[in-house]
């Protein structure tokens, strides 16, 4: 189904999909499935980099509400019994702190009409139609594009050999599990930050139905799910990195944050070290001061008394 309104939305990425496959085609065979699978990926990866600054709008907000945690707890142990004041209390207290509960959709909605767009233009293609300013050419090398014996444009259902579906179920399955593993690592930081979460048990529950979504794509075709599984695997990179930089808040007795020194990045621990990077130089000695004695006349040395 096309959204007439987002028709130059449509032509913006079959254009972009176009140069992209065109770089590549200057020094790969043009309708070979690497080619195809190379420029889905850097589109992808693309995409990501654009919506980076989104994310780490997401993830500093969600780092503001992980330390505005122990006086939101303190919140809702004061107006248990009266949920409304509750609920206002508490998002004045993140209203007031700039942190937004609703930033975690901010990279999602930003995906969905690229995602829309990348099916557009694949079902396009696998219908033999050079729409949104695709020529003829370039959609015959789409069609019959292969990636490990299965039709870049082919569905699971629309396979035509049991080895292409296959192909198309092993890639589902990574979905799966990619998909699982992201909203893992997300949901498993969010519990921790806020053991008496209200919600804690429907992200758990989220977490472990969130795969079932993924074979969904079995209705997609297998240039959209490999674009899936590219995003699954930046959006796990991108969030070991910013948690791994950004470990969450400890608190005082007070309930103030406490700050943690972040784990070292990866290239931190391939770098070679220097021993005096090791071990840091002990700090100097101070100095002791001694006290001479002073000096005595020679009558109070000897004790004699002036006559």
């Amino acid at each position: 189904m096309e959204l007439s309104w987002l028709n130059w939305l449509y032509t913006a990425v079959a254009q972009v999909i176009t140069w992209i496959h065109q770089a590549y085609s200057t020094v790969l065979d043009p309708n070979s499935g690497l080619t195809w699978a190379l420029t889905i990926i850097t589109l992808t990866i693309c995409m990501r980099i654009l919506i980076f600054p989104l994310f780490l709008k997401q993830m500093r907000s969600s780092r503001k509400m992980q330390e505005l945690a122990p006086k939101v707890q303190e919140l809702r142990k004061r107006y248990k019994n009266d949920k409304q004041r509750m609920n206002q209390e508490v998002m004045a207290l993140y209203q007031g702190a700039g942190a937004n509960p609703l930033g975690g959709c901010l990279p999602v909605v930003a995906q969905f009409p690229i995602f829309i767009s990348m099916f557009t233009v694949l079902r396009a293609i696998a219908a033999d139609q050079p729409k949104f300013g695709m020529t003829q050419e370039l959609v015959d090398s789409a069609k019959h594009a292969l990636i490990l014996g299965a039709p870049l444009p082919a569905t699971f259902f629309e396979a035509a050999q049991v080895s292409e579906k296959i192909i198309i179920g092993c890639f589902v399955a990574i979905s799966s599990l990619t998909t699982f593993l992201t909203v893992r690592q997300s949901v498993t930081r969010s519990m921790a930050q806020m053991p008496d979460n209200p919600m804690a048990q429907q992200q758990k529950i989220l977490m472990y139905i969130s795969p079932l979504f993924a074979f969904f794509s079995l209705n997609f075709p297998l240039g959209l799910i490999l674009y899936w599984v590219t995003t699954n695997l930046w959006t796990l990179g991108q969030q070991h990195w910013f948690y791994s930089r950004h470990p969450m808040p400890q608190f005082d007795a007070k309930g103030n944050a406490v700050p943690i020194e972040a784990k070292p990045g990866l290239f931190a621990k391939l770098r070679k070290t220097t021993p005096e990077e090791q071990a840091p130089p002990p700090p100097p000695e101070p100095k002791i001061v001694r006290q001479q004695p002073s000096r005595q006349s020679r009558s109070k040395r000897t004790g004699s008394k002036k006559s």
